[in-house]
């Protein structure tokens, strides 16, 4: 605290800590030149050597680890748990936790990156794990837990969230029509996962994904490295609907058409009955009519 005047209930611990405060208050620096440049930042902790060194004005941040937050000069509200954690970070809101957690941001607020590097420029962002390190998620409170809501998916890059069916986010938009026909063609089976997945070996019921290609490539989902990973049911219970739609839609039709014979049947059984009964009509008339025979006598 070498060039501070009117700052108050500060302290700091070790060479150069807090160097720069002049009208700070509330902050703990504890480390080599921890908080060095800061001047008139207020309820700032830094614990580690050059945590937070370059913050100047910045404001509420918690710095642990050698190096973390080191770069930061002006943003606040930032948490940085470990050694070089958010050390490029010059943005505010930012949480980071673990050894160089989000050390790959610079510019970017609202993040939360847990043993995660980050990127260097993105906002309102949250990375758990490294990809290629973690190759396993779990997470309690879910299974066997009812709710209502959207269903989440994730793609091939690990991002999750809800897909859209607003026509705000579409492009293109035309009705299905033959589209869908190509589902006609796919091969439903029973299968087993492998052990090492379900050890248990649950009966399971679906598609193979490289039968699936064969039919649409439009119909299956791929890694990052480019091979065929699963299938893409959501758009096959849209093709399903559209199938089943089509198929009623011609249910329809034949009905009313079959109802369309059916009165013309009825219709022509009508004039077919009116004309028997004047036939019969007729026929009793002519009998009326006839002469009584008569009866000649022989000589």
């Amino acid at each position: 605290m070498f060039s501070n005047t009117t700052g108050y209930e500060n302290t700091a611990n070790g060479v150069g800590a807090l160097f720069s405060n002049t009208t700070g208050f509330d902050n703990v620096a504890t480390g080599l030149q921890a908080l060095n440049n800061s001047t008139t930042g207020f309820f700032n902790t830094a614990t580690g050597n050059f945590s937070l060194f370059s913050l100047t004005i910045g404001t509420q941040n918690t710095a642990t680890g050698f190096g973390a937050l080191v770069s930061n000069s002006s943003g606040n509200n930032n948490t940085a748990e470990g050694m070089s954690a958010l050390f490029n970070s010059i943005g505010s809101n930012n949480i980071a936790l673990g050894f160089e957690a989000g050390s790959d941001l610079v510019v970017g607020d609202n993040n939360i990156d847990i043993g995660n590097r980050g990127v260097s420029a993105e906002s309102d962002t949250i990375r758990i794990g490294t990809k290629g390190t973690h190759t396993a998620t779990f997470i309690a409170g879910i299974a066997e837990i009812p709710v209502i809501g959207s269903q989440v998916v994730v793609n091939s890059n690990g991002k999750l969230g809800i897909t859209s069916s607003s026509a705000r986010f579409k492009d293109a938009i035309k009705p299905m029509d033959k589209g869908s026909e190509s589902i006609l063609a796919l091969k439903p089976v029973t299968f087993r996962y492998k052990k090492e997945i379900d050890p248990e070996g649950v009966p399971q019921f679906g598609l193979v994904a490289e039968d699936v290609e064969k039919v649409s490539r439009d119909l299956v989902a791929r890694d990052a490295e480019g091979k065929v990973y699963t299938v893409r049911y959501e758009a096959i219970n849209a093709m399903l609907l559209n199938e089943f739609l089509k198929e009623h839609r011609k249910n329809e039709e034949q009905g009313r058409d079959i109802q369309e014979q059916k009165a013309t049947i009825a219709l022509q059984q009508k004039q077919i009955d009116a004309l028997t009964a004047g036939l019969q009509k007729v026929s009793a008339q002519v009998e009326a009519i006839k002469p009584a025979p008569q009866v000649v006598k022989n000589p």
